[in-house]
């Protein structure tokens, strides 16, 4: 197979990782417990401008790894235009949720946690660093988002 798309710039592709997270319903959710035992699951999720809120039971492995590492690693898209977050992950019971979240999350949804099952929590994962490549000719300068802070300017 021969390339002949040019890569996209790194502003190109902040843009077309802001407009996925505004536009998708859902990302993988990669999570590890304490023991090192790996977790996968899709969740829906609502982007804020500043972090991805996630819902899913406490009491569930995935609600585990998240409330015990503080860690995730979202996947977005498929193998040949991929956007991977590494998330630094904050844990709120129903209660403690802000509002503003939780409401923004039921309203996109048709659904709130709030009211479903006690056991249901919200996790604010904030990037740190984010990676997006579609196909292979673009790995080199796939990072878009290093430390919490985007290579590129806004577009």
């Amino acid at each position: 197979m021969k390339i002949i798309k040019e890569p996209r710039g790194a502003a190109r592709r902040r843009h077309d990782v802001l407009a996925r997270l505004r536009v998708r319903a859902d990302a993988w959710v990669a999570t590890s417990g304490t023991d090192g035992l790996p977790c996968l699951v899709p969740l829906w999720f609502l982007w804020d401008g500043a972090a991805v809120w996630l819902s899913t039971r406490i009491t569930s492995p995935t609600g585990r790894n998240l409330r015990d590492t503080g860690r995730a690693r979202l996947a977005l898209g498929d193998t040949q235009d991929v956007v991977l977050i590494n998330a630094a992950v904050r844990t709120f019971t129903a209660q403690e949720v802000p509002a503003a979240a939780a409401d923004a999350f039921a309203q996109r949804w048709g659904w709130d946690p709030r009211g479903d099952h006690p056991s249901y929590a919200y996790f604010e994962a904030r990037p740190r660093a984010i990676q997006a490549w579609n196909g292979v000719h673009e790995l080199k300068g796939r990072y878009v988002m290093r430390h919490g802070e985007w290579t590129a300017p806004a577009p």
